[in-house]
């Protein structure tokens, strides 16, 4: 059955205020590139097609503007309201109409993942048709994080939430591969002491018979959360360093789009001429020129 993904692009952003008093955090400039375009690109390099953006009544009409239905890029993307935000685990109350009984992948709109290895990562979770795959990176600082260990068979064992006394230094990403129980399994939860559905409470329903398995990111991979101004700063001076090293984009749904064989190159260079004369967009054609 085919994978259908979410993306959560809603909540209040207060970590960024002002800037996103009047718009979602994930609209706002990662470098080149509004900040959805990123985890829109990671769903769409898992190879997944079927995709349901929620965000808040406010800033939906916006994503609609940016990305309409998403045929142009060779896939459909669906739109829900989240009227207030209550956990990461209420995508899943949300999406259930448009996930139903198939597996799934959910990726929270601020997160940014970089890395040689990220497309393996992907095909192994994705890959997977019973249980569900979460993601770690190794940090500093586990007590600030969803802190994860690992079973000699590479299954998460713990989750425990900005633990006192971590028992590892992986940190829980946002990015959530699930069989086809989720929306079953989400909608058995309830909140937590502060009142919302947790997504580590899904995950822990994996736990139960074992089937929650781990991929780790080793050296080379980045993963950096750009909800603070310090973090949305780092990721874009990451991306223009990255970019202007190799002349290789990052995140570009566009040119993931091509290399899935989505579009062709008449339809990138089409997209291009329809973003400008820009560098995002000579890049662009440059892509289709050289297919």
């Amino acid at each position: 059955m085919t994978r259908k993904g979410i993306i959560l692009a809603g909540g209040t952003g207060t970590r960024l205020w002002p800037l996103t008093r009047a718009v979602s955090k994930q609209l706002l400039p990662l470098y080149d590139k509004p900040m959805v375009y990123y985890p829109l690109s990671v769903l769409m390099l898992a190879g997944i097609r079927e995709i349901l953006l929620i965000s808040t009544p406010h800033d939906l009409t916006l994503f609609r503007n940016l990305f309409g239905d998403g045929k142009s890029m060779g896939i459909s993307i669906s739109y829900a309201e989240q009227p207030k935000p209550e956990g990461l685990a209420q995508a899943y109350h949300i999406g259930a109409k448009f996930i139903g009984n198939s597996p799934s992948c959910l990726i929270l709109g601020d997160n940014f993942f970089y890395g040689s290895e990220l497309g393996k990562l992907l095909a192994s979770a994705n890959s997977r048709e019973q249980g569900a795959t979460i993601f770690a990176y190794q940090v500093v600082d586990p007590s600030s994080y969803g802190v994860l260990t690992f079973d000699a068979q590479n299954r998460i064992s713990s989750i425990e939430e900005k633990p006192v006394k971590p028992k590892s230094n992986w940190a829980n990403c946002g990015l959530y591969f699930y069989d086809g129980r989720a929306v079953e399994f989400a909608k058995a939860l309830k909140p937590s002491a502060r009142g919302e559905l947790e997504i580590t409470d899904l995950s822990r329903c994996y736990m139960k018979d074992h089937s929650l398995h781990g991929e780790r990111f080793g050296r080379g991979s980045a993963w950096l959360d750009t909800g603070t101004a310090e973090g949305l700063l780092q990721a874009a001076q990451f991306v223009q360093t990255v970019q202007t090293r190799t002349g290789l984009l990052i995140g570009s749904p566009e040119e993931v789009a091509f290399r899935k064989g989505w579009i062709d190159a008449k339809q990138l260079h089409s997209l291009a001429d329809a973003i400008g004369k820009n560098s995002y967009a000579e890049s662009l054609r440059q892509i289709s020129a050289g297919a």
